[in-house]
């Protein structure tokens, strides 16, 4: 298994993240094939230089380090599994690597797959939001094999700065449930803080000054707080998404037999929220309940 040291890329999944990471990637000097659903969405980057395909088989068959960033554990099945994915098109020795936070054991079954097909795949789930993908500083966190993390390394410190190998195939979902497990909780306790500072009086920046970098600080209060604040909706992670991601989290924990109330209060919270037609906002959306 060797990689040039400018190898082709593809990138699968154009969306908040994905695009500013293929960006960066065509900043680096990286010839990079690019594939979503929808052409449109990726017209910017084909003017920056990304290289359009029409296919999936079309971008595999023609790269030597595949990435994926979809939605749902079902997309991650979709464009890797099946006659016309990733895994029956790459070139034999490509390195796949699935930035979608998804299941561990559907990253397990991906990684066991590609073996048996000469191919090497990583887990790498992200985090640091649509700030950290277009100033190229996300937490990545991977699994797989160490050899292959140090093949990649310098293409993923393109699109990150905390970029960690924390063990076998499935490790780098498990890892991204930990940070997803931190926010959840975290996030109801900026939504209340932001408000209780509303209805005292207070100026809630003025607030945030003062306890952001304290022991209360946190990248959920300094990035976040501010967009709720200013009554900012938009997606830098969507409430959908998020949601997905504690379902996932939710799984796993109750097949290790673990008490986790936090991350079901929490999930109920933005589960309500969806049902108020929010489910494509960003996160930070969950303080309108708590104004209410």
């Amino acid at each position: 298994m060797e990689l040039t040291s400018k190898p082709v890329l593809g990138f699968i999944g154009i969306g908040v993240m994905g695009e500013s990471m293929v960006r960066n990637l065509i900043k680096a000097g990286y010839r990079t094939l690019i594939y979503t659903r929808t052409k449109k969405k990726a017209e910017a980057l084909i003017t920056e230089g990304a290289e359009w395909q029409e296919t999936i088989k079309d971008l595999a068959s023609k790269s030597d380090v595949v990435m994926t960033m979809v939605g749902y554990p079902k997309d991650v099945e979709e464009v890797y599994i099946g006659e016309n994915g990733i895994l029956e098109n790459a070139r034999s020795q490509a390195i796949l690597i699935d930035f979608t936070t998804s299941s561990p054991s559907l990253a397990e079954e991906i990684y066991e797959h590609a073996l048996s097909k000469q191919l090497y795949a990583l887990d790498a789930p992200v985090s640091g939001g649509d700030v950290g993908a277009k100033e190229g500083r996300l937490s990545i966190m991977i699994g797989g094999e160490q050899e292959v993390f140090e093949k990649v390394q310098p293409i993923l410190e393109v699109m990150g700065q905390n970029i960690v190998l924390q063990g076998p195939a499935g490790a780098g979902q498990h890892t991204k449930m930990c940070n997803q497990i931190a926010i959840a909780s975290n996030m109801i306790g900026v939504c209340e803080a932001i408000v209780y500072a509303e209805k005292a009086g207070l100026n809630p920046t003025t607030v945030l000054k003062s306890i952001e970098s304290g022991a209360a600080g946190s990248w959920s209060l300094s990035n976040l707080a501010p967009r709720m604040i200013s009554n900012r909706l938009e997606p830098g992670f969507y409430v959908k998404h998020f949601i997905k991601d504690m379902t996932i989290a939710l799984e796993s924990a109750r097949q290790m037999d673990m008490l986790i109330p936090g991350l079901e209060l929490s999930k109920q919270l933005y589960e309500d929220l969806a049902e108020r037609g929010e489910e494509d906002s960003g996160t930070q959306a969950l303080v309108t309940l708590f104004r209410d």
